[in-house]
């Protein structure tokens, strides 16, 4: 009985919720998390007979339906685009965000409750799971990125030099995912339910994001309400800045830079808030 409650008390440890400790803590175990990252992303493909190759192989099959689908059989055009290709192109980049997006918050749910040797573990740090999810999913958008960019290179014989702000551009998803990862990861010790209804969510967003329509094909009193959507500003300014060799909004990039980084930090201060509690329920 002393050992367990020993035990407990080392558990209940004071965790601080400021965005400074947020940073301290990414830096701090920046190491650890590159190792997991890579680590993950390797035993993904463990076993297979291509391997690592499949990261590359399953955006460019991807690719190839969508051009297959929308240009070959549907003879479908994006609005302002030169050709067929153009629409399987601007559907891609709204897939891959979404598909990124999908992977962090799916994933979530189950990154303190799949690993509750970790819990038991002080010093292990539990925050950085989030890190190490999100690390693996920006590695398949990063691929899907590149093969996005060798496709419009070889159709258009060119690339903008504005597909270069693509990463400045994702930036605050990436920060939204991160927030809604420790969110959910510290939500669903308490409530399980949530690992069923992440799912439905991100079926639900595929269709109402703007990826098989722009934008501006919703009536004028809808998009501000699409604007809500964690998806709808990335997606267009990703399209922008690949496509149609636009420079980003800015304006409104800053203000979604700013709401993220709040989203970031207070799924940061919820989980710290929370991980005291982890052990007594796993």
């Amino acid at each position: 009985m002393r050992t367990d409650a020993s035990s407990k008390s080392q558990l209940m440890v004071r965790h601080t919720y400021s965005p400074a400790a947020l940073l301290r803590g990414a830096v701090a175990h920046h190491a650890l998390i590159w190792q997991m990252i890579t680590r993950e992303i390797a035993t993904r493909y463990q076993g297979t007979f291509l391997g690592l190759a499949w990261a590359l192989i399953t955006p460019l099959l991807l690719l190839g339906i969508y051009t297959f689908v929308f240009s070959g059989i549907f003879k479908a055009r994006w609005p302002g685009g030169e050709n067929h290709l153009d629409f399987a192109f601007a559907l891609f980049v709204g897939m891959i965000l979404h598909a990124f997006f999908a992977e962090c918050v799916n994933r979530a749910p189950s990154l303190i409750l799949g690993n509750p040797n970790y819990v038991k573990k002080v010093v292990f740090p539990l925050d950085a799971l989030p890190w190490i999810s999100l690390g693996s999913a920006l590695a398949q958008l990063f691929v899907s990125y590149l093969v996005l960019l060798a496709a419009v290179l070889i159709i258009h014989g060119q690339l903008p030099l504005t597909c270069l702000l693509f990463p400045l551009v994702v930036l605050p998803l990436v920060l939204v995912a991160l927030g809604i990862s420790w969110m959910l990861a510290a939500t669903s010790v308490f409530l399980r339910d949530l690992g069923q209804i992440t799912g439905f969510l991100n079926t639900a967003l595929l269709f109402l994001s703007p990826i098989f329509y722009p934008l501006s094909a919703l009536p004028q009193n809808i998009q501000p309400l699409a604007m809500a959507n964690p998806l709808t500003f990335i997606i267009e300014q990703s399209r922008n800045v690949i496509l149609q060799g636009q420079l980003p909004d800015f304006q409104g990039w800053a203000i979604y830079l700013a709401l993220s980084l709040l989203v970031a930090w207070l799924g940061y201060a919820w989980f710290q808030k929370l991980r005291n509690g982890f052990a007594d329920v796993i």
